[in-house]
């Protein structure tokens, strides 16, 4: 375990082309590569930069297929908020779970620096469904969070790969004043299955949006959109990851059921 946290370091700290903060980045891997309960940790390559990914395989008889999952702003692939509950439980329903370390900025940084990461992230998302993809895994979900969440949109909007078939977006912020740029102009050119789950309590940005998040997908036609309001939930979750991942479950199961393939 100990080689695979020296490969993050040097791997993270190799001259690239991302503004990422790999120092960052690789004092994260250290820290949560040797105390995993669920899961292995590996390396993917996106360009000149390797990253930590977190996969986890599912625990039934069946498979359903894989979810990429993506976490929000500053965390990491096994943020204790939204991230771990649904990365380590989604295995004991039948899918396989790939958690992936995406650009940060510096602990301190401004919004705007958060925000230019975004175009970052396609290259990691890619670089994932190619991962599943080699697995033979042919059913793939995406489930972002936050600034995660805006991150999977922008990179859906470029193309959707044929085994990408569902995005949850969870707490999925947005500027409702902006239609032509960002998150909504994201949304407004997706079509495939998805799920724009929100709690009631969750942060401004997100609840703001609620009706214009709507209205982008049904700019785009999307007949799949599908908005959830979880009652009494915060940005986070907090007290009710059962009841976020129980939602989610549920979803994807029912729109990207996957062929069911025994293990």
């Amino acid at each position: 375990m100990h080689r695979l946290v020296l490969a993050v370091m040097v791997g993270l700290i190799s001259p690239s082309l991302w503004a990422s903060d790999l120092i960052r980045e690789a004092r994260m891997a250290s820290e949560i590569t040797d105390v995993l309960l669920v899961g292995e940790p590996l390396m993917l390559k996106a360009g000149d930069t390797e990253f930590l990914a977190i996969y986890a395989r599912e625990t039934t008889r069946t498979s359903q297929g894989a979810a990429i999952i993506l976490h929000g702003r500053g965390a990491h692939p096994d943020w204790m908020e939204v991230i771990n509950p649904l990365r380590s439980q989604l295995p004991d329903f039948g899918w396989k779970t790939l958690s992936l370390q995406m650009p940060v900025a510096a602990s301190d940084a401004p919004d705007d620096q958060y925000e230019a990461l975004i175009p970052e992230a396609a290259p990691r998302i890619t670089a994932a469904v190619e991962y599943l993809k080699q697995q033979g895994v042919t059913n793939i979900v995406l489930i972002a969070h936050s600034l995660g969440a805006k991150m999977g949109a922008a990179y859906l909007a470029q193309g959707i790969p044929n085994e990408l078939k569902a995005y949850v977006a969870v707490g999925l912020p947005a500027d409702k004043n902006q239609t032509e740029q960002g998150a909504l102009s994201d949304l407004a050119k997706l079509k495939l299955p998805l799920l724009d789950i929100y709690g009631s309590r969750d942060i401004d940005p997100v609840l703001a949006s609620v009706d214009a998040r709507a209205a982008a997908a049904k700019r785009a036609e999307n007949g799949d959109y599908r908005q959830s309001e979880i009652e009494g939930a915060d940005h986070f979750f907090t007290g009710l990851d059962n009841t976020l991942v129980a939602n989610v479950r549920a979803w994807i199961g029912r729109v990207a059921p996957g062929e069911q393939i025994k293990r």
